[in-house]
């Protein structure tokens, strides 16, 4: 998808009613196709964090209001639940979005041959999307440029705008910015209790979540390695290897608890005699049985996600020891990954589109992803219905202090002895002995890459704070090559937004693409505007000076001591001994030459 244009019509956090941002402009609309990501700059607390809260925050309420599947006391009911969901109630509460979106077959669905013949499916339409709603009133979805797309009163209907929205709302922060976060936590208890409903209803679960909105915090980040390892494409071995060193990863460990039980929905409980009744083992199931394989109509055994996962392992066992109170145990999965382990998992998870290899094994990758996001989701199971339908009603920032992570031993699922190939290292590298630049790194460029064929939304909150000045300056070059690695993605349209308060990311950017965010000292209304000189390969000490107002470019200690020196110059003192001061205590800056130039030319005029 590529944003056109956002507008809040009522206050949302830092920012003022009748707030606007322009991105794809009416002249650049042809565009839309290339990859240009959004640089949101600006002084700390500017405001740039809340644009992508405000795009997180309306995608969660637009897919709540599409979700075939929605908890039950989810929404509002005047009795019981006067603080549920309701389709007219939204924060932000006031909007008008628009954006581009490629066409996809299920958004044609229903419509007869004269209406769409006119569309060559060729990967170059495009549909312009407006997204509208008024304070306590439902949204309203329509085409702007195909009009035979709407119906009722000329607004979409609700099948057609699950396929006219970004195939996936990416979040990740750097930080613990929960206002970004909120929404995808809400999202991911939403996740839970779907696959919670399946399992305990006993129907067919779809093997993901239906829900779009993915949040990539600490606890994937071994899994999107793995992924990327078991189906190495060519633009994850270039940027793994070529940026970090990394050639791969040698073996790891999934532990799967499989004791944590589950009370049966009511209308299966009816079912059950008096006898099965008194029996635990009758009335419950386990956690993670949906994902195993079972019968189908035919007697042909279908494989669950779980059985897949011990068909690619080295070796597995069952440790019962942990679990002596009930007849659950821990399964240990092991992997050393060699060509037949890859083989095994491209048999398990790979895709067969019928495009290139490289598109094939990208799907394949994001298809395991998947797989090891619903098994991550079930580490929720402690969370309590009433802890859940706080968080649902929350519009707060503390959803770190609300919800509690299980200890290590207790999740559900585990990642655990990632031993990763690098260059020069011959010991053992286990994934969490990488540095915090490495892991930010492969975390963010490794969700890119992972996503780089679908037409999806990515917020990046500060997502170069670790990096050294190196990769810095390299980041949206890596980003590039990871999100335009071959013909297929060029054509893909996505959008990406990121904050950032470095000068190496924001020279890397278009102007077009750069808005610098401030906020009125007196009012604390935030503005922002396109800067006023090209970025584009700007040095970082003109972005410095024509963005964040910083003229200096050392640190402030070491400016008070030129400053002192340059009173002493004042006072009359020795011109030669404050050039040698100068000197020996100083580093080589624009400060230091400017300081000894003005020395000398005091000199001489003595």
């Amino acid at each position: 998808m590529k944003l056109i244009r956002l507008k809040l019509d009522v206050p949302f956090r830092s920012l003022p009613a009748g707030f606007e941002i322009n991105f794809l402009r009416e002249w650049d609309f042809d565009r839309c196709f290339e990859f240009h990501p959004y640089c949101f700059a600006g002084r700390n607390g500017s405001g740039k964090s809340n644009v992508l809260e405000a795009l997180a925050a309306i995608f969660y309420h637009i897919e709540c209001i599409h979700l075939d599947y929605r908890p039950e006391g989810f929404e509002y009911d005047e009795q019981t639940n006067h603080k549920g969901f309701q389709a007219k109630v939204c924060i932000p509460d006031a909007f008008e979005l628009e954006y581009f979106i490629p066409i996809r077959l299920g958004a044609l669905d229903g419509l007869n041959f004269d209406e769409t013949k006119n569309f060559s499916l060729s990967g170059k339409e495009r549909v312009h999307v407006s997204l509208t709603k008024e304070a306590g009133e439902t949204v309203h979805a329509r085409c702007v440029n195909f009009d035979f797309l709407n119906k009722a009163k000329g607004f979409l209907e609700r099948a057609r705008i699950k396929w006219l929205l970004p195939t996936f709302v990416l979040g990740y922060s750097s930080g613990r910015n929960e206002i970004l976060s909120l929404p995808f936590f809400k999202m991911r208890f939403i996740q839970f209790d779907e696959y919670r409903d399946h399992l305990t209803r006993d129907v067919p679960y779809d093997g993901k979540p239906e829900g779009r909105l993915v949040y990539l915090d600490e606890q994937f980040s071994q899994a999107i390695l793995i992924c990327h390892f078991l189906f190495p494409s060519e633009p994850v071995v270039r940027v793994f290897e070529e940026k970090v060193g990394l050639r791969g990863i040698q073996r790891f460990r999934i532990i799967i608890r499989r004791h944590h039980r589950l009370g049966l929905a009511e209308e299966r409980l009816k079912t059950l005699t008096k006898t099965q009744l008194k029996d635990s083992s009758q009335t419950t199931v386990e956690l993670t049985s949906k994902l195993t394989g079972y019968y189908d109509d035919n007697e042909e055994l279908q494989l669950g996600l779980i059985d897949k996962l011990i068909k690619c392992s080295t070796a597995h066992y069952e440790d019962y020891s942990a679990n002596s109170d009930d007849d659950g145990y821990d399964l240990y999965l092991d992997y050393w990954v060699n060509d037949a382990t890859k083989r095994a998992f491209q048999v398990h998870f790979g895709e067969a589109s019928g495009e290139s290899r490289e598109i094939d094994k990208a799907k394949s990758a994001l298809n395991l992803f998947h797989a090891f996001q619903t098994l991550l989701t079930l580490n929720h199971y402690s969370v309590d219905d009433e802890t859940k339908a706080e968080l649902y009603h929350s519009g707060s920032l503390y959803v770190n202090e609300t919800i509690s992570t299980p200890a290590s031993h207790e999740r559900i699922t585990r990642f655990k002895e990632g031993e990763l190939i690098k260059d020069g290292v011959k010991e053992p590298l286990y994934v969490k002995a990488l540095s915090d630049g490495e892991h930010q790194f492969l975390h963010t460029i490794g969700l890119c890459l992972l996503y780089r064929h679908e037409s999806a939304l990515f917020l990046l909150d500060e997502p170069e704070t670790h990096l050294n000045p190196d990769w810095r300056a390299s980041y949206i070059s890596t980003l590039r090559a990871a999100l335009e690695a071959d013909a297929a993605t060029k054509n893909v349209m996505r959008e990406v937004l990121l904050t950032s308060h470095s000068p190496f990311i924001i020279s890397d950017c278009q102007k077009d693409n750069v808005l610098v965010f401030t906020k009125n000292p007196e009012n604390q209304d935030v503005t922002w505007q396109r800067p006023d000189f090209e970025t584009f390969g700007a040095s970082a000490n003109a972005i410095t000076i024509k963005v964040f107002d910083r003229k200096e470019t050392i640190g402030n200690y070491a400016l008070s001591k030129l400053v002192a020196l340059r009173k002493r110059l004042d006072d009359g003192e020795s011109p030669d001994q404050l050039i040698d001061e100068a000197g020996r205590e100083l580093g080589d800056s624009v400060e230091k030459v400017l300081f000894i130039n003005q020395v000398l030319n005091k000199k001489e005029t003595r």
